[in-house]
């Protein structure tokens, strides 16, 4: 009799499992299509004119893009960002955390198993004092008849992959941030420079106006005018030390340093880094961008995972089928506590449904719905921005470019200005209110000159980091997927 009801319970599970296996391909909810963009009639005519379809021979941006400026000091710093930077750290616990909860969503596709061991003693008015040993094992195994699972999977592996992509992003823009504080740093360090010498200009300046009002050829006018020049542009040359020292501590945060304990020498001039030459930047087609950006794929996955969630809150209106199984020994004494008649077992599966839950599953549906709709949203604008940010840098880079010329020249015809004035100043033909004309437009072009270097220095690193970096995009294989 005990033989065939376990035949019969061992029959019944068997059968529920074939029936499993042949429902395994049965996932409700919607499977995943990628969100559409921008299409055709939406694409930015720039992007087709001015873009050209990458070819087999076409540079491409290095995995270590900032090499592109050929600047060892760079080179150095961004290489210390994964060691030290706090919030590249909080991005990696985050990916690390979203990866346990894939390991753990996966863990439901198994069988768990309990064991349990007990002594207990009760009294009751009929057989007073009783003691009951139990010693047992106990497993159960949720049968994914309806691919809840398997949807609750597929949510923490999107949101897994979409935390590694956010961990490239937080990267890709700590090393950006630190490339475009570097470069100010080395433009301020050339102002410096600029200042110094022009202050030692002035001084000469000032001591030939102090002989000529000595000889009386000059009054007292022009001898306060060249002190005035002299003692703003000391104060100008002060002011230097102020943002280069909060650039220079804003760069040791990046790298997770007390900014007491850290400082960036100063290169002589006439180095060859003294500031970093502006880089060809290769381009690509647009759909590479899409490919390339970490914050694009984080995203995309985000909108995965939002459209599992909407199968899970749908497997959740289906019943649930498990299997258990029971078995161990039972007895009221420890002598003869493991044995043959002192065994307990039971087997056999168990479906249970909620009836009534007052719309409460139908609401989770629905809010699951909404939520792929919000991802869906923030997808196709995070899509759209990267094309705002693309264009911002190529229209800057294009016009600083041109502006840079412009600049030049107009540096040029003021030092030659500068030049003339003096000599007619010397010469006693000007009055020394020309030179100081001269001398500031001189100076205020210079430094503008200094300042555009920066700004397409800035665009430069801007234009990278819309186009994802040396980021080459997201691989399935990153997620350690427990099998």
């Amino acid at each position: 009799m005990k033989k065939t009801l376990l035949s019969n319970s061992i029959a019944l599970i068997l059968l529920s499992a074939i029936g499993t296996l042949g429902l395994s391909g049965c996932a409700v909810g919607p499977d995943y299509v990628r969100p559409v963009t921008l299409s055709d009639s939406d694409m930015p005519n720039d992007f087709k004119e001015n873009w050209k379809s990458a070819q087999p021979q076409d540079q491409s941006i290095p995995v270590k893009w900032w090499t592109v400026f050929n600047d060892s000091n760079l080179n150095t710093l961004i290489e210390q960002i994964p060691a030290g930077n706090q919030t590249l750290a909080q991005a990696e616990a985050n990916y690390r955390q979203a990866s346990a909860l894939l390991n753990n969503a996966q863990a439901a596709y198994l069988p768990t198993l309990n064991g349990n061991v007990g002594h207990t003693k009760a009294r009751n008015a009929q057989a007073g004092v009783t003691t009951n040993n139990n010693l047992g094992l106990t497993a159960n195994w949720e049968i994914d008849l309806w691919g809840g699972i398997r949807r609750e999977v597929e949510v923490q592996q999107n949101t897994a992959l979409s935390s590694y992509a956010n961990l490239q992003a937080t990267l890709l823009s700590l090393q950006a941030q630190l490339a475009v504080n570097y470069f100010q740093l080395r433009v301020l360090d050339a102002q410096q420079e600029l200042l110094n010498q022009t202050v030692e200009e002035y001084r000469r300046s000032l001591k030939l106006t102090q002989n000529q009002y000595k000889s009386g050829i000059v009054s007292t006018d022009s001898v306060l005018l060249a002190e005035t020049q002299l003692r703003s542009t000391e104060a100008q040359a002060l002011d230097i030390g102020i943002l280069r020292g909060q650039t220079e501590h804003a760069i040791a945060v990046l790298l997770g340093k007390a900014p007491a304990n850290f400082s960036i020498a100063v290169i002589p001039l006439g180095a060859a880094s003294y500031v970093p030459a502006i880089p060809d930047i290769p381009l690509g087609v647009p759909s590479h961008l899409l490919e390339r950006r970490p914050d694009i794929a984080a995203a995309e996955r985000s909108v995965a995972a939002a459209n599992a969630q909407i199968g899970v809150t749908k497997a959740a209106y289906f019943p649930n089928l498990t299997l258990g199984a029971t078995g161990g020994y039972q007895s009221s004494g420890v002598a003869n506590w493991i044995s043959l008649p002192n065994r307990v077992w039971s087997l056999g599966p168990n479906l249970a449904a909620t009836l009534f839950d007052g719309g409460a599953k139908r609401a989770l549906n629905a809010q699951a719905i909404a939520a792929y709709d919000v991802s869906v949203a923030s997808y196709r604008q995070t899509v759209l921005t990267s094309f705002q940010n693309v264009e911002d840098n190529l229209v800057a880079l294009r016009i600083l470019k041109d502006e840079a010329l412009v600049q030049s020249a107009a540096t040029a015809a003021a030092k030659k200005s500068l030049e003339i004035t003096l000599n007619q100043y010397k010469a006693g033909t000007v009055n020394y209110l020309n030179v100081v004309t001269a001398q500031t437009t001189t100076l205020t072009n210079q430094r503008t000159e200094l300042t555009i270097t920066n700004s397409r220095l800035a665009a430069a690193v801007g234009l990278i980091k819309a186009l994802g970096g040396g980021w080459t995009g997201l691989d399935q294989n990153q997620i350690a997927v427990t099998k």
